[in-house]
């Protein structure tokens, strides 16, 4: 894949100005756009993207994580689909797939239903419906929030960035627009996740019309760790280039 470019945008929201997001724009191909997990950066995908050297892989940091600075006020699960809206439109893509990973799955979700015209396929990992879900172990929780075990971890991020993050998804829940969404859809979750339970996962397949569910089985929650990516982007490939039958549940 192509190093490719990596440029700052400016998002207006109302009653905010000057709000910076980080965002990288690689490779070439039909367009994916990330979104992470609470408190991780953006080269965190980097072992999920190394599978995908055929897309355009659309990547950003959120306020107050890696390079984007915090907001001066918390921004709502909405308000952070509206940022990902302004990263598709800086990237020049009118829509995409789009893959959300815990936290980010939460504004996946949202961006689902706030833009449907937005999303081709939606691909929710590891994550919940917010308010509602089933919650995790508080210690696997706040471990999952640390640098990852490899020789050049990434920063933690900005503590009032991840405080804003945190009331963003605990005031928020998507039950009420779940059975709404008509993005081609897939649930994927780890069977050893302790942070968001998979039970949590089978609640959003089961709600989303069409939607299949892909248990990997031995993985936990952090997806993005070389053993579990490696697992993942075979998935994800499936998924994005031909697609699952509807109402699958598959273990792998």
């Amino acid at each position: 894949m192509t190093s490719g470019r990596s440029l700052f945008i400016d998002v207006q929201l109302p009653f905010m100005s000057g709000l910076r997001i980080a965002i990288r724009v690689q490779g070439k191909g039909d367009p994916l756009l990330l979104m992470n997990g609470m408190t991780r950066p953006m080269r965190s995908w980097a072992n999920v993207i190394g599978g995908l050297e055929d897309r355009t892989v659309v990547s950003f940091d959120a306020p107050g994580v890696g390079a984007s600075p915090t907001s001066v006020r918390p921004l709502s699960i909405a308000e952070l689909a509206t940022v990902a809206e302004s990263v598709l439109d800086a990237a020049g893509f009118a829509d995409a797939d789009v893959l959300g990973y815990s936290h980010g799955g939460a504004v996946a979700q949202e961006l689902a239903h706030q833009a449907p015209d937005r999303v081709r396929g939606l691909i929710l990992a590891a994550t919940s419906c917010g308010m509602g879900a089933t919650p995790g172990a508080g210690q696997d929780m706040l471990r999952s929030l640390g640098v990852p075990r490899v020789a050049s971890p990434w920063p933690l991020p900005d503590p009032l960035g991840f405080l804003w993050q945190s009331m963003a998804v605990s005031s928020w829940s998507s039950i009420p627009f779940l059975g709404s969404i008509r993005s081609r859809t897939l649930v994927v979750c780890g069977s050893r996740d302790r942070v968001v339970p998979p039970s949590n996962s089978r609640v959003l397949a089961r709600r989303i019309p069409g939607a299949s569910l892909v248990m990997l089985q031995g993985a936990g929650h952090d997806l993005q760790r070389v053993e579990s990516s490696s697992a993942l982007v075979p998935i994800l490939r499936s998924f994005l280039d031909a697609g699952f039958a509807t109402e699958t549940l598959r273990a792998v």
